[in-house]
Protein backbone atom coordinates (compact mmCIF):
# COMPACT_ATOMS: atom_id res chain seq x y z
CA UNK A 1 0.00 0.00 0.00
CA UNK A 2 1.25 3.12 -1.02
CA UNK A 3 -1.15 6.42 -0.12
CA UNK A 4 -3.98 4.12 0.39
CA UNK A 5 -2.83 2.80 -3.18
CA UNK A 6 -2.04 -1.28 -3.49
CA UNK A 7 0.32 -1.69 -5.86
CA UNK A 8 0.92 -5.58 -6.58
CA UNK A 9 3.52 -4.85 -9.64
CA UNK A 10 7.23 -3.34 -9.10
CA UNK A 11 6.74 0.75 -7.90
CA UNK A 12 9.19 3.52 -7.29
CA UNK A 13 7.99 5.50 -4.51
CA UNK A 14 9.66 9.65 -4.83
CA UNK A 15 9.06 12.16 -2.78
CA UNK A 16 6.94 14.07 -4.70
CA UNK A 17 4.74 11.08 -6.77
CA UNK A 18 4.01 7.20 -7.08
CA UNK A 19 5.31 5.43 -10.56
CA UNK A 20 3.08 2.45 -10.74
CA UNK A 21 4.10 -0.58 -12.46
CA UNK A 22 7.78 -0.23 -12.73
CA UNK A 23 9.71 -2.02 -15.85
CA UNK A 24 12.93 -2.43 -16.51
CA UNK A 25 14.86 -4.25 -19.99
CA UNK A 26 15.73 -6.90 -17.74
CA UNK A 27 13.07 -7.84 -15.37
CA UNK A 28 15.26 -9.19 -12.53
CA UNK A 29 18.20 -6.53 -13.20
CA UNK A 30 18.75 -3.02 -12.53
CA UNK A 31 20.70 -0.98 -14.50
CA UNK A 32 20.78 3.23 -14.11
CA UNK A 33 18.37 3.11 -17.50
CA UNK A 34 15.99 1.88 -15.75
CA UNK A 35 15.97 4.96 -13.83
CA UNK A 36 15.94 7.34 -16.47
CA UNK A 37 12.68 9.10 -16.13
CA UNK A 38 13.19 9.57 -12.32
CA UNK A 39 16.71 10.47 -11.87
CA UNK A 40 16.10 14.32 -11.71
CA UNK A 41 13.54 13.60 -8.63
CA UNK A 42 15.67 11.11 -7.19
CA UNK A 43 16.43 12.38 -3.12
CA UNK A 44 19.76 11.77 -1.35
CA UNK A 45 18.57 8.33 -0.77
CA UNK A 46 17.38 5.54 -2.84
CA UNK A 47 15.92 2.09 -1.41
CA UNK A 48 16.02 -0.43 -3.56
CA UNK A 49 13.94 -3.66 -2.53
CA UNK A 50 15.31 -6.86 -4.37
CA UNK A 51 12.13 -9.00 -3.85
CA UNK A 52 11.05 -11.43 -1.48
CA UNK A 53 13.69 -13.76 -2.70
CA UNK A 54 16.07 -11.22 -3.52
CA UNK A 55 15.84 -12.30 -7.30
CA UNK A 56 16.27 -8.07 -8.62
CA UNK A 57 20.30 -7.45 -9.01
CA UNK A 58 21.56 -4.13 -9.53
CA UNK A 59 24.30 -3.44 -11.42
CA UNK A 60 27.45 -2.50 -9.58
CA UNK A 61 27.73 0.19 -12.22
CA UNK A 62 24.50 1.57 -11.50
CA UNK A 63 24.89 1.98 -7.93
CA UNK A 64 28.37 3.07 -8.61
CA UNK A 65 26.71 6.34 -10.96
CA UNK A 66 23.65 7.14 -8.35
CA UNK A 67 26.07 7.14 -5.44
CA UNK A 68 28.82 9.36 -7.66
CA UNK A 69 24.99 11.68 -8.82
CA UNK A 70 25.02 12.14 -4.28
CA UNK A 71 21.90 9.45 -4.37
CA UNK A 72 23.40 7.41 -1.42
CA UNK A 73 22.15 3.43 -2.43
CA UNK A 74 20.94 0.56 -0.40
CA UNK A 75 19.28 -2.75 -0.90
CA UNK A 76 18.18 -4.91 0.68
CA UNK A 77 14.88 -7.63 0.47
CA UNK A 78 11.59 -5.60 -0.27
CA UNK A 79 10.42 -6.44 3.07
CA UNK A 80 13.19 -4.58 4.77
CA UNK A 81 13.49 -1.99 1.95
CA UNK A 82 9.84 -1.17 3.58
CA UNK A 83 10.87 -0.90 6.39
CA UNK A 84 13.95 0.69 5.97
CA UNK A 85 11.75 3.59 4.12
CA UNK A 86 9.33 3.86 6.49
CA UNK A 87 12.02 5.11 8.64
CA UNK A 88 12.86 8.08 6.72
CA UNK A 89 11.32 11.09 6.33
CA UNK A 90 9.64 11.33 2.61
CA UNK A 91 11.75 14.06 0.93
CA UNK A 92 14.99 12.74 1.67
CA UNK A 93 14.18 8.80 0.72
CA UNK A 94 12.85 7.19 -2.66
CA UNK A 95 11.59 3.42 -3.03
CA UNK A 96 12.15 1.40 -6.04
CA UNK A 97 10.39 -1.51 -4.74
CA UNK A 98 10.51 -5.26 -7.27
CA UNK A 99 7.09 -6.67 -5.44
CA UNK A 100 6.40 -9.69 -8.38
CA UNK A 101 8.81 -12.03 -6.85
Amino acid sequence: MVDGNEHTRDVIILPERVVGNWWRKDGHSLVLDDLDDVLGELPSRLIIGRGAYGRLTPDPAAIEELERRGTTVEVLDTGDAVKRYDQHDRAEAAAALHLTC
